[in-house]
């Protein structure tokens, strides 16, 4: 169990850490979140919105398994997951296309599951 709330707090402290993204955007992407979470609610219920939102969540946290399993922790490129070395440290410096696509699927199945079962 320790093993695993480490593993937890390695990447929590990458993503407060990482430059891929502005501050303001991490938190606008929060907003856009629960904002939709809510109209969701408002058009279909709770059903589906939870049943979305499980769904969502499981298909992101296989993409961040894979990406942080094929980038060793996030300190190694793969895809469109690019590091550098700056001053003898390795440095996030772009994540894009590949990512966002596998995002932007999760959410396209997580809908169509959430309104067949729901």
């Amino acid at each position: 169990m320790t093993k695993l709330l480490n593993e937890i707090k390695d990447d929590l402290d990458f993503i407060k850490s990482h430059t891929l993204q502005p501050g303001w955007y991490k938190i606008l992407k929060i907003f856009l979140v629960i904002g939709f979470l809510l109209g969701y609610y408002f058009l279909f219920g709770i059903l589906k919105t939870v049943l979305f939102f499980a769904v969502f969540f499981f298909l992101s946290f296989l993409v961040h398994l894979v990406y942080r399993s094929k980038t060793d922790k996030w300190r190694r490129s793969w895809l469109d997951f690019v590091v550098i070395e700056e001053n003898n440290e390795i440095k996030a410096e772009s994540i894009g296309k590949f990512y966002y696509s596998a995002i932007i699927i999760n959410a396209t199945l997580s809908l169509i599951i959430s309104q067949v079962l729901g």
